[in-house]
């Protein structure tokens, strides 16, 4: 089921945005088989990883000439090869991309990228961010503050390598050749910045924190904390949408003929949001264009109304997760299946891949 039903992807295992990449691309459909390593579980060490779902494993002692084999006929067998080692690692062990099929699309996840004057060096999320001006831009006035790991692992990293996987898909219908795809962190967080880079060369945004119309620098969009200590989000950006939030607040728009400015209206906003809790200022809000919406926790987000509608999240084995996105007209994907143990279905899938 899903649109990249039928499609194979070998997978060695590792950490963050290869598995990210793999776990999206198995919730599309695709056959992700993950070559773990002998005696080796969950590399999180954690029960429910849902970013290792959706595949089968295979367990192969990459030492030996015996899994070394193996896996060679496995990537022969592979439409994508995904690994998340440091540059020279998967060369070493004999599995490069010279070494295999030239119609292997060949796809490594790193850092730094595989050239450079840091290739080499270890890095996490943050450190990454920070060579790109990202980490800069964000948190408070007196220090940036690490923005979860959304824009580097996953943002910048998983989903470029998955950009880059069915680019070089397309091209091999024309080409009948595979190809290696370099995707860094760095180089992916630098790409989901071109919008605030233009702002600056426009002269739109200061070079500094909470300072700008997007990074809690403005009245109409950051979060404000209500009578019972819980937050919504607010962003009126559009002079429209600010008149419809003033409208439902019972303030005059034309008292702020310049809204993004922060100033009073900040100070005016967060003392009126302060009288009620949350969610009796949402209901006020619903069915406008006022933008505000609850600033939702973890346990909270998959119980609400829209997200429930949607089928945003979504139960397997009794533990909630969120379920596969995007959505399909005719090849819509399938519940995610749990992460297998180390080797589990890996039988069946030598038998299906090689016969």
């Amino acid at each position: 089921m899903g649109p990249l039903a039928g499609l194979k992807v070998l997978e060695f295992a590792g950490l963050g945005p290869a598995p990210f990449a793999c776990m999206v691309l198995a919730d599309l459909g695709a056959d992700v088989l993950r070559i773990d390593r002998a005696g080796a579980d969950n590399l999180l060490g954690m029960k429910n990883d849902f970013m290792e779902r959706g595949r089968r494993s295979i367990i192969l002692d990459l030492k030996s000439a015996e899994g070394l084999e193996t896996a060679r006929q496995l990537a022969g067998a592979a439409d994508v090869l995904v690994e998340g080692f440091r540059p020279g690692v998967m060369e070493r062990l004999g599995l490069g991309p010279a070494a295999l099929s030239p119609r292997l699309i060949y796809a490594r996840m790193t850092g730094w990228g595989q050239t450079g004057p840091l290739a080499q060096t270890a890095g996490h999320d943050i450190t990454y961010l920070a060579l790109t001006g990202a980490l800069h831009a964000i948190g408070t006035a007196e220090q940036p503050l690490p923005p979860l790991n959304l824009p580097g692992d996953f943002g910048g990293g998983s989903m470029f390598l998955i950009a880059g996987i069915l680019a070089a898909l397309y091209e091999r219908q024309r080409s009948g050749l595979g190809q290696v795809i370099d995707a860094a962190i760095t180089d992916g967080a630098s790409v989901l910045m071109t919008m605030i880079y233009a702002m600056r060369a426009e002269g739109l945004w200061k070079d500094q924190r909470a300072a700008n119309l997007l990074d809690g620098g403005t009245a109409i969009y950051r979060t404000y904390v209500c009578a019972d200590g819980k937050h919504v989000a607010v962003a009126p950006i559009e002079r429209k949408f600010f008149e419809a939030f003033c409208a439902r607040l019972g303030l005059n728009a034309a008292e702020w003929p310049d809204h993004t400015v922060a100033g009073a209206l900040h100070a005016r906003l967060a003392g009126i949001f302060l009288t009620k809790p949350r969610d009796e200022w949402c209901a006020l809000f619903v069915g406008s264009d006022a933008c505000v919406a609850p600033v939702l926790s973890l346990d909270e987000a998959p119980h609400d109304p829209h997200n429930t509608a949607r089928g945003t999240f979504v139960e397997v084995d009794g533990v909630m997760q969120p379920a596969a996105a995007p959505r399909f007209s005719r090849s819509q994907p399938g519940a995610p299946r749990k992460r297998p143990a180390p080797g589990e279905g890996g039988a069946e899938a030598l038998r299906d891949w090689l016969g």
